[in-house]
């Protein structure tokens, strides 16, 4: 794909990172601003789509509850960590 120029201002001292993480890298400060662009909008093409396929979800009235997540995240780290909790809120059959 061919690349097209990019002009943009920003604070001297993101710009000083920029440049230590190309030297880390030996890339150039264009590879590292390219590559952050690049992760930033796959960041949030992910996190759009995560959000439209919790919205399918939801609209199937199946959910985990407050209680079984809360009991879940409280047992991180600990030896008895928990495995992460299946729905138990299901929609009323009529």
């Amino acid at each position: 794909m061919p690349t097209v120029p990019l002009s943009l201002r920003i604070e001297s001292d993101i710009k000083k990172k920029i440049e230590q993480e190309a030297k880390l890298l030996d890339r150039s400060t264009s590879y590292v601003v390219v590559q952050a662009i690049t992760d930033y909008l796959e960041n949030r093409r992910s996190k759009r789509q995560a959000i439209k396929n919790a919205l399918v979800e939801a609209e199937k009235g199946v959910f985990i509850s407050e209680k079984a997540m809360g009991e879940w995240v409280d047992s991180w780290g600990k030896e008895t960590e928990l495995p992460p909790p299946e729905a138990d809120i299901f929609p009323e059959k009529q």
